[in-house]
């Protein structure tokens, strides 16, 4: 009997030590992030890439009716193909909440290519949003006829945008990329839509991103598709078009899933992460997309170990988690807290130090949330 009270004693001994060991790991961690100047999980914002005042701005005048500000804002971006796609992208989600102010708009000024490409686009939206983003087998009927119905409808628009926009611009053609991933269209349909929005505009990233996302195997290509596809891109590119992301992408859609550390760290993928980096410190000042380059960059920089180039992304980029690929984890302030953490906790035992000069606190271990 006595044995068997020294063994019970003794494992509640370990039980106890483990829970305050755990403990003490994330009080230290707690202390390591506010150490770095980092904000805590539960600050991260969600839904964007990173601080977007001019967007924040167009919602709100939006959100208050007077479109006229969603057409000054379009007229402003001119030639910039990037921007305009951007506010485009912006005014079709707040018009597929609200679209009160986008009738208003387009029953004064009935042709104006702006107001019908953001109407168009908004169909897109609002499709999608009745689908969902459930895989097939947990998305209903209904759910399905509604997004075809809808899908049909943008392609109506979308002909009609087309008509109305200036010649030379392919944002009415880039927004039909998620068009025609929905409706299935066939390689050489997506081959004609892309050749005319690479005569306007070769190096359009977010176009190659939404489209890189078509050959995927997941949707209607494959590893060796989105590879050829990506390599087209890249070997075209001129520096700061952020085009070498894509192979990174394509990598992550592709392997992450089943990669060791050795992928990883390979000198193939690690000759993708130099070119990317290099790319993004081209890219002009203000790009739209420069900060989901760098969401990505920062995680792939922690896989391989180059945990303070990691932690440079993510002074950048903290406090908006709403990027490939944390969103593609069903937690992504927590996909990305635990990442940045191990990058952090990397940074720390290679003799990194926070600005303020202090030694930073080395958490016992690599983190133990998200989905690492």
């Amino acid at each position: 009997m006595l044995v068997i009270s020294l063994i019970v004693v003794a494992v509640l001994a370990v039980a106890a030590a483990f829970w305050i060991r755990r403990q003490l790991h994330w009080a230290r961690i707690g202390r390591y992030i506010n150490a770095a100047g980092m904000l805590p999980e539960d600050q991260q914002v969600t839904d964007r890439t990173g601080p977007d005042p001019e967007g924040d701005a167009l919602r709100e005048a939006v959100s208050r009716g007077e479109w006229r500000a969603a057409a000054e804002a379009l007229a402003a971006a001119g030639t910039d193909w990037e921007r305009r796609y951007e506010i485009v992208a912006t005014l079709a989600e707040a018009a597929a909440e609200d679209d009160t102010w986008l009738k208003a708009w387009r029953a004064e000024h009935p042709d104006d290519p702006g107001a019908a490409v953001v109407h168009a686009d908004a169909k897109i939206s609002l499709a999608w949003e009745i689908r969902g983003s459930a895989t097939a087998n947990h998305t209903t009927a209904e759910q399905f006829a509604g997004f075809h119905r809808v899908l049909g409808e943008a392609r109506e628009d979308f002909t009609r945008a087309v008509a109305l926009a200036d010649p030379a611009d392919p944002t009415p053609y880039a927004a039909q990329i998620p068009l025609y991933m929905g409706t299935g269209a066939p390689h050489e349909a997506m081959g004609e839509l892309w050749a005319e929005i690479t005569a306007r505009a070769p190096h359009h990233y977010q176009a190659h991103k939404a489209t890189l996302q078509y050959w995927c195997a997941k949707w209607r290509g494959s590893e060796e598709l989105a590879r050829e596809f990506t390599a087209r891109a890249v070997a075209a590119a001129p520096p700061g078009s952020l085009l070498t992301v894509l192979p990174l992408i394509s990598w992550y859609e592709h392997k992450d899933s089943a990669a060791t550390e050795a992928d990883y760290r390979s000198p193939e993928l690690t000759a993708l992460v130099d070119a990317a980096l290099h790319d993004v410190a081209a890219a002009r000042p203000g790009h739209p997309r420069a900060a989901g380059a760098r969401h990505l960059l920062a995680y792939f920089l922690t896989r391989q170990g180059r945990h303070e180039a990691a932690v440079a992304q993510f002074r950048v980029i903290d406090g908006y988690v709403g990027a490939f690929p944390w969103t593609y984890s069903t937690d992504p302030a927590e996909f990305f807290c635990a990442v940045r953490t191990q990058a952090l906790a990397g940074a720390a035992t290679s003799g990194h130090r926070n600005p303020g000069g202090g030694a930073y606190v080395v958490p016992d271990g690599p983190p133990k949330r998200g989905a690492l």
